[in-house]
This record gives structure tokens, sequence and C-alpha cells, in this order.
């Protein structure tokens, strides 16, 4: 098969579809894989590094998608790429079509296979694809709130551990997966005060069996979440409905009723955010304020590390993008109800139910779309 994978051309994204070890591994295989010229270039990966692995590189974008049956990237097409894509080209990606009305109507438009990292599950109906990127943003989320918290920076002047004779700030955590967990991972080590909210007492008891008492776990619907957000510093916002539009669990008012200065990390931005007054930012221009309260609201904080990030996203995705390559979408779909899962569009179709019912579209199962 013919495996492109273009540059990243999203704001502030220089992550990588695949690095230079796993191209070698497709060509290996007999593959041949296209490059975008210096696409690995901001995730630390030269031409040089994937001409060694056996790729070709493209001058153009238009070249890779030109001459590929399969793309390779990180975040959803842009406008301009979507235009590229064609019937039945593969495209395996990061999609979060529920909060993308227009990029789901160009992709169905395009009649091309599109399978979202996001939605693809194991025998667990855990998420392997998504999870290395919520690892990496629940870790970022307390980074970038505790900077978003110093006075330069329009928050509240708090040192998020404190210091001697002074308290740590308080950090409220929504959501007690991946992204919650590696969250509290980064903010017990800085010694704040972390409160992680769930619905499921037994993912909070899994929680508090690993941190112990330096967290504070909260079941969902047996608090008033409203006190919690009024005395919070940091909040994350770390809630997931799969491939569908985040819950909105943070409203207007309460966002009123919080400190002057404090911070919100709207982690669940890219499924259209869980807090009612986020709206997608960037890494250039990462914040924003309403009602004196700092939004963090960066629609790839990924990309802001890209290195550790590709290096992560490729160990999961490797094996799906080989078993693609070999067998073709319709067998390595259909010889894993997991991997179908990943499926969101097909040849005009939405596949998953989750979109279809979010963006009004007939639901096609998958099984039946590929068949």
């Amino acid at each position: 098969m013919k495996i492109g994978i273009p540059s990243e051309i999203k704001a502030q994204e220089s992550r990588v579809g695949l690095t230079p070890l796993s191209v070698q591994e497709l060509t290996n295989h007999g593959h041949d894989v296209l490059v975008q010229h210096n696409a690995g270039y901001g995730a630390g990966f030269e031409n040089e590094d994937y001409e060694k692995a056996g790729a070709k590189i493209a001058t153009t974008a238009g070249d890779v998608f030109n001459d590929s049956d399969m793309i390779v990237k990180v975040k959803e097409p842009q406008i301009e790429e979507v235009k590229m894509l064609r019937e039945n080209q593969i495209l395996f990606t990061y999609l979060h079509l529920s909060a993308a009305p227009e990029l789901t109507k160009g992709l169905v438009k395009s009649k091309s296979i599109c399978i979202a990292y996001e939605t693809v599950t194991d025998e667990y109906k855990r998420l392997p694809l998504l999870a290395p990127m919520s690892a990496v943003a629940g870790r970022m989320s307390i980074q970038a709130g505790a900077h978003s918290l110093e006075k330069p920076q329009g928050g509240r002047g708090l040192l998020i551990g404190g210091a001697p004779g002074v308290n740590p700030a308080n950090v409220l955590i929504l959501g007690g997966g991946v992204v919650g967990e590696n969250a509290a991972t980064i903010a017990t080590g800085m010694e704040s005060k972390v409160f992680i909210v769930d619905k499921s007492e037994t993912r909070l008891n899994e929680l508090q069996a690993k941190f112990g008492d330096r967290i504070i776990p909260l079941v969902s619907d047996q608090i008033n979440l409203e006190e919690y957000v009024a005395d919070t510093d940091l909040l994350i916002g770390g809630v997931l409905i799969p491939g569908a539009n985040a819950p909105k669990l943070i409203s207007k008012d309460m966002i009123k009723n919080m400190k002057r200065g404090s911070v919100i990390v709207d982690v669940a931005i890219d499924q259209g955010g869980c807090v009612e007054t986020s709206k997608p930012t960037t890494h250039a221009n990462p914040t924003y304020v309403v009602d004196d309260v700092v939004h963090y609201c960066v629609a790839n904080m990924p990309g802001g590390v890209p290195m550790t990030s590709t290096l992560a996203l490729n160990a999961a995705t490797l094996p799906f993008v080989l078993n693609l390559a070999q067998s073709g979408y319709r067998d390595a779909l259909n010889s894993d109800a997991n991997f179908l899962a990943g499926l969101n569009v097909c040849q005009g179709d939405v596949t998953y139910k989750a979109v279809a019912d979010d963006l009004d579209y007939d639901f096609i199962d998958p099984s039946k779309a590929i068949n």
C-alpha cells in the first residue's frame, strides 16, 4: 500500500503522523511511504531520517494526497486538506467530528474512508489510541494551569504548591479517566490540594488506592458541584463521552461565582468543552478571561510537546496502521470489532452513532457500510 504523511497545518501543531522508526516498519513489510518535506521537523525528525527508513520525500501536500492510498495524520484535516481527499482513500487520524459539523460535511462529500483514533476501542472498551494523548494533555493541564495562575498571566498570583506557612492551591479535576488520573499525578506531585469528581465510585476507589490521602475523591451525584467550583483555584475539565460532545458541567453562573483570577483548563475542548464559557484557543494565544476567570482551552495541547506526543502516539497507532496496510480497510475492520468502532465516515455515510445523533445525520451501521 502507498501511505502518505503530510505536514500538519493546524496552528501551532508540530506533531507528525509517523516517526522514522514507524516508517521503517512499514517499508520492511513492502509498503511505500511518502513523507512531505519537513513534516517531522517540528517533532525532531529530519528528512534524512525518513529517507534512511525507506520513505520518499514529497515537495507538497498535494503530492502526498494524490499519490497515497492511505493518509496518516495527527489532527483533523483542515479545509484545504479535505478538498484533496478522494473517494475510497483511507484517512486515519484524530477527527472529533461531533464538535465539527463543517468538517463532517466535507468528509461525507469526499466519500473517503475516515477512521478516528479517538473512537477505536479495546476488549475492555477503553480508548487505546486516545489514551496516550489524554495522558499527555492531563499532565500538561496542571503545568499550563500552574503557569496561568501566575499574576503576569492574569491569574490569582498563587504558587500551586503553596510555600512554608502558605496553603497550596485547590485543584478540582472533573473526570477520573486518563486525563484526570494524569492531571492528579502532576498536581499531587506539586503538592496542591486535589479533588477528583467522577460518577463512578469504583473508579474513585481505584484512584484513592493509587494516590492515598493525596486526593479527595468526590462522587458527582453526592455533592453540590457549584460549591466546590466556587472554592477552587484551578479547575481541570477532563470528562469524556467517546465520540460525542462533552457534557456542559460548568455553567456561566458557576463561572461568575469563582474566585477572581482562578483558572480553568478545559481539556475536553476538542469535543466542544465541558465548560459553558469555553471556546477553542491556540498555543500562540492560549487564554482569555470571562468574569475574571482565566480560561485555557488549547484544542491541541499535546502539540506543545510534539516529540513526546509523536513518540507516545506512534507506539499505540503503528499496529493499526500496519494492519490497514497489510489487509486493506475492509478485512482489517471486519476482523476486529474494536477497530471497526473507529470508522466514523465511510463513502459518504456517517458510521458512528454519536456523531450522527449530534449532527443530525442518518446513522449507517459500520459493518454494513464496508461490505
